[in-house]
């Protein structure tokens, strides 16, 4: 029986293979797509399909009762989960509130539990993610943050068990993730991020990497575009902060400029021992855009005196102002804008709390009006480097920077630092590295590009 039908069967397929040779052409691509196409094609060679044997199974099913049913479902314990941020004004009460959770005995432990006093309560910036029961009460809390550079998160954990509750505190690597994120500018470079919910730090390091060639403070104009590509930094899958800029592109005023990370392996040590050289960013047609001097010595600020002739606000005479002004909160930090080496750090005259950094080639910095000082004489210096904060020493009206630069002792622009100092180019030992890495980084651009077109569309 089963003989006859395969010959039958292998009858029909060889007859319908000469009288139609296209189609099993077709059937041998499908075959070799996938599994499921060749068997739905090798199937519609069979076109009477009541030749082929079938057996019908049957077989009672008996549910279990409503009761049965219900009991089961009455025994699965239900756990409620919810997700927040700490901050600075929590009590033990107050953030379980805040979550959900009504429970006293964890209240109290959190009150007289050490490692939740020292690391939890009163601390903002926090993530939380919290496991309670179906009555709300606390059966698991955890918190984690990223208290410093280091590449780790740290993780306090109060958990229920059948004697009470317990904490414990560990440190844990965090793991890197590349975010895309791109905005227009309407007002300003940090309403534009909030609005693509980039963060602060990102936003910031995106102005360093564009200082030298853009002015933040004067130059932005509504309509310009930027695409960024970041590192996020997350532990147990949340992130915790941010990272490193790893590609960005700004297009101000019509001008399109782009960068780019990139760190070069110290030549001639084997690939297996050889640490990593210190890195940098970079045009993508390989010109550094590390300048010998940072335009600004703040962050992110705004310039309330110019470089020119003015009535000064104390003596009430027509001076010529040596410097930059930069209006700030006190407390700002204030980095050196060179490497170098503090040749003065203590009160001058109308100067306040001042300091002095000389740079090599006839070249010096100051940084007067200080609140507090952070370096000491002769120490050395690296460019980005704190030291001091803004302040309101010395003659001055209101908390700001007095920055000059100094050429041989002659007073210079300082507005000007960036736009004279010298870049350099990649390496011709590291070339083929970087042209491989910014091709890839025109693809990560340009699909941020795309992004932001999307979006606004």
């Amino acid at each position: 029986m089963k003989t006859g039908f395969v010959q039958a069967y292998a009858a029909r397929v060889a007859k319908f293979a000469q009288q139609n040779p296209l189609h099993v052409a077709a059937l041998v691509a499908a075959m070799l797509l996938g599994g499921a196409g060749a068997s739905y094609a090798v199937g519609t060679l069979a076109n009477d399909v009541s030749n082929i044997p079938s057996n019908t199974v049957v077989q009672a099913v008996e549910p279990l009762s409503l009761q049965t049913q219900t009991a089961l479902i009455e025994t699965q314990a239900l756990r409620l989960y919810r997700s927040d941020v700490s901050r600075s004004t929590d009590s033990a009460e107050s953030l379980l509130t805040r979550v959900g959770v009504f429970d006293t005995q964890a209240a109290a432990f959190m009150r007289s539990n050490p490692l939740v006093q020292q690391t939890l309560l009163g601390r903002g910036g926090r993530n939380l993610t919290v496991e309670a029961s179906e009555d709300n009460r606390l059966l698991q809390l955890s918190a984690r943050w990223s208290p410093d550079d280091d590449g780790n998160f740290k993780r306090l954990s109060v958990e229920r068990t059948t004697t009470g509750f317990e904490a414990r505190i560990a440190a844990l690597p965090l793991s890197a993730n590349t975010r895309l994120a791109s905005g227009t500018i309407q007002s300003s470079l940090f309403a534009a991020t909030d609005e693509a919910h980039i963060p602060d730090a990102v936003a910031t390091q995106l102005a360093e990497i564009f200082s030298g060639d853009i002015d933040f403070h004067r130059a932005l104009r509504k309509g310009d575009r930027f695409s960024v590509v970041y590192e996020a930094l997350e532990g147990d899958g949340e992130a915790l902060r941010s990272g490193r800029v790893l590609s960005a592109e700004f297009v101000n005023a019509g001008k399109t400029y782009q960068a780019m990370w990139f760190q070069e392996p110290p030549a001639g040590v084997s690939s297996a021992s050889r640490a990593p050289s210190k890195g940098g960013y970079y045009t993508l047609g390989g010109t550094s855009l590390r300048r010998a001097f940072l335009a600004a010595p703040l962050e992110f600020s705004r310039v309330t005196s110019g470089f020119k002739m003015r009535l000064h606000p104390i003596l009430q005479t027509l001076r010529a102002h040596q410097g930059v002004d930069y209006g700030a909160p006190t407390g700002t930090p204030v980095r050196t804008v060179g490497d170098g080496a503090v040749e003065f750090a203590g009160v001058q005259n109308g100067f306040g709390n001042v300091v002095i950094v000389k740079h090599g080639n006839g070249n010096a910095t100051v940084y007067a009006h200080l609140s507090r000082i952070q370096v000491r004489s002769g120490q050395r210096v690296n460019q980005g480097q704190y030291v001091g904060a803004v302040g309101q020493t010395g003659w001055a009206t209101g908390p700001h920077l007095h920055f000059e630069f100094r050429v041989n002792g002659v007073h210079r622009d300082p507005l000007t630092l960036a736009s004279r100092s010298e870049a350099t180019p990649v390496p011709a030992a590291a070339r083929p590295a970087f042209a491989r890495a910014a091709g890839l980084v025109r693809q990560q651009l340009a699909a941020a590009a795309q992004l932001q077109a999307t979006n606004t569309q």
